[in-house]
């Protein structure tokens, strides 16, 4: 199929199913792929057999910093995405161009850990062709053109949907796609864990591989369990809004480490390293000496969050598997007054006079009222929070957030049902 052929089948490409869109929009999807068709031709040359991935990227939903206590999490994959073109192209070398970015070019002979290249895209694509390569795998040179649609800084994991779009494209042509979608999550973390540097945790990759709703329940780090929680958003008559406070994440490092510093402090009063190792009746019955022993009360809230919070997102899971959307926007309403109040991570302590977070949910509260949900995303202290937005009061919401914090800075997004796939097209 020539590059003419296939830009003309992008129309049977399911796109509504896809994105979640109305069929007045897939015009500008249609667009997004036959811009990567171009794109490779462009770059590579002949377009002649090119295969077509996309990898979306994801939200948190529940379970706001508990998985670095081996808590529950929910998250969602987003109709936002990497798309990727590619094909074979018979040396020994991977390149990957990404739209707006230089050509990574990867030796697969050269596959070792450089600790110059932390930090870069081609660390994490070495990290997972040297994955698929250490499980047997018999990787060959491939070029492929990516373009990303996932707001960076958003909260949004663009390098998970790209290790995951990398990992997708070799599952595909190298290991007649037998490898799972939490597998390829996994070769996504150990790339960005040791080829990139990054010490992340497995949820982003998860979300980014599995799509729709995750829950994640991260007791066993090695074995996590993952369920897919097949549920109809679309239904709901509800949007998803990310919302972009305008924050800035500059010098927040000392805010995002105290959390799990402060919790870890208060699972070492009772002899354990995670907070996941505790019993909350064990934890609420030993208040008074835990506060006395550790001299810290934000430990004990940020504690206390934990063990609610690990919960609740384990019964948001359970109320979506049961269609009790209302239950479920009660409980994200709780989880947002849990990280507001118990974890405190809505704006940093060292500049209390900067609360765009603080701000941007009282914009909600103030718009919403009684209806919808809305919380802080992500880390916190800067960057975005999530609001579950009544379709009927959509306009007006995103008028009255932009109002205040700016053109563009509402994001009116949906879930999407599928992780990490390639395109068929016939």
């Amino acid at each position: 199929m020539n590059k003419e052929e296939l830009k003309n089948k992008v129309k049977y490409i399911d796109i509504e199913y896809l994105y979640g869109c109305s069929g007045d929009e897939r015009g500008k999807y249609e667009e997004r792929f036959k811009e990567v068709i171009d794109g490779f031709e462009e770059t590579f040359g002949n377009a002649d057999g090119l295969r077509l991935f996309s990898a979306p990227g994801r939200t948190e939903i529940g379970g706001n910093h508990t998985d670095h206590q081996h808590g529950a999490v929910l998250a969602g994959s987003l109709n936002l995405d990497v798309i990727g073109a590619a094909k074979l192209n018979g040396s020994k070398e991977i390149r990957i161009k990404s739209k707006g970015f230089i050509m990574d070019v990867i030796d697969i002979d050269e596959l070792a850990v450089n600790e110059e290249e932390y930090g870069r895209a081609g660390a994490l694509i070495k990290g997972v062709a040297a994955k698929f390569k250490e499980k047997g795998y018999k990787i060959e040179g491939f070029d492929a053109y990516t373009v990303s649609s996932v707001l960076k800084g958003s909260g949004m994991s663009s390098s998970a949907a790209f290790e995951v779009l990398i990992g997708t494209m070799m599952n595909c042509m190298f290991a007649n796609s037998e490898i799972n979608p939490v597998e390829i999550a996994k070769i996504g973390q150990f790339a960005e864990n040791v080829y990139f540097g990054k010490p992340c945790g497995l949820l982003d990759q998860t979300a980014c591989s599995v799509g729709n709703m995750v829950a994640i329940d991260f007791a066993s780090t090695e074995k996590p369990v993952v369920e897919k929680v097949d549920f109809d958003f679309a239904s709901t008559n509800h949007a998803l809004c990310i919302i972009d406070t305008g924050a800035d994440h500059s010098d927040l490092t000392d805010e995002y480490a105290a959390i799990p510093a402060e919790m870890k402090r208060v699972a070492q009063f009772f002899g354990k390293d995670f907070l996941n190792d505790v019993k909350k009746d064990e934890f609420t019955a030993n208040i008074k000496e835990v506060r006395k022993a550790i001299g810290d009360d934000r430990a004990v809230l940020r504690a206390l969050h934990y063990f609610n919070e690990t919960e609740r997102a384990k019964m948001e899971a359970s109320a979506l598997k049961k269609g009790d959307f209302e239950e479920f926007l009660r409980l994200v309403r709780k989880s947002g007054l849990s990280s507001y109040m118990y974890l405190q991570n809505v704006y940093a302590a060292s500049a209390p006079h900067e609360q765009a977070v603080s701000l941007a949910l009282a914009l909600c509260d103030e718009l919403l009222g009684d209806r919808g949900a809305y919380r802080v995303h992500g880390g916190g202290f800067a960057g975005t929070i999530q609001a579950f937005v009544p379709c009927d009061m959509l306009d007006e919401f995103k008028k009255g957030i932009e109002a205040v914090l700016g053109e563009g800075m509402c994001h009116v997004l949906s879930i999407r049902p599928v992780g990490g796939c390639e395109l068929k097209i016939k």
